[in-house]
């Protein structure tokens, strides 16, 4: 199964879940593959752009699995950045209607006691109360075990951060999960 298909038919059988209805103010940012969809995020988020990894529309899918939603009245200056800092994408592509809206990248479940993330292939588990994590699962990257070893048994703020430990496209989807789970732990 790719890297997207799991969000395209949904882990219950269902359709992919859009992640909000599409606006004529954002863009998508097509590329290659994922190292330079990492590059480009750690680029423009660093300059203070809210932008957000999602899954491609069908649509547009070219060689990655990710594309960048990004404000689409910054489109010059984003690109500017991104030439600048050599990470070009592909392709800018503006959200004009319901079959170009990205693919959110998570799903949420909540056990109960445990609440579950997942982003792309990784999920990540908590037991909610004392928030430490009690399951790390997914993948089939090499670097998805020596992960699993750091984290586990650390609670979400305790433990090392996927980013900064991950070298792969397990670990950065992990990483995604990882600051999701900690971002829906903060909010409430």
């Amino acid at each position: 199964m790719g890297f997207f298909s799991f969000f395209k038919n949904g882990a219950r059988g269902g359709q992919g879940k859009v992640s909000t209805p599409p606006r004529a103010d954002r863009g998508i940012l097509v590329f290659e593959n994922t190292s330079e969809v990492i590059q480009a995020e750690n680029c423009l988020k660093a300059a203070g752009w809210p932008v957000r990894v999602m899954g491609p529309p069908p649509e547009i899918r070219r060689g990655c699995d990710l594309v960048i939603e990004f404000p689409l009245i910054e489109r010059l200056e984003i690109m500017r950045l991104l030439d600048k800092a050599g990470a070009p994408p592909l392709e800018m592509v503006p959200v004009t209607g319901p079959l170009l809206a990205p693919v959110d990248l998570f799903q949420t479940v909540d056990y109960g006691a445990w609440l579950m993330v997942r982003a792309a292939n990784m999920k990540i588990c908590i037991e909610k109360r004392s928030q430490t994590i009690v399951n790390i699962s997914g993948g089939g990257c090499p670097d998805v075990p020596y992960l699993a070893q750091a984290m586990l048994g650390k609670s979400l703020w305790e433990a090392p951060k996927p980013r900064d430990i991950g070298h792969t496209l397990c670990g950065y989807a992990l990483a995604l999960a990882h600051e999701e789970i900690c971002r829906q732990c903060s909010a409430s």
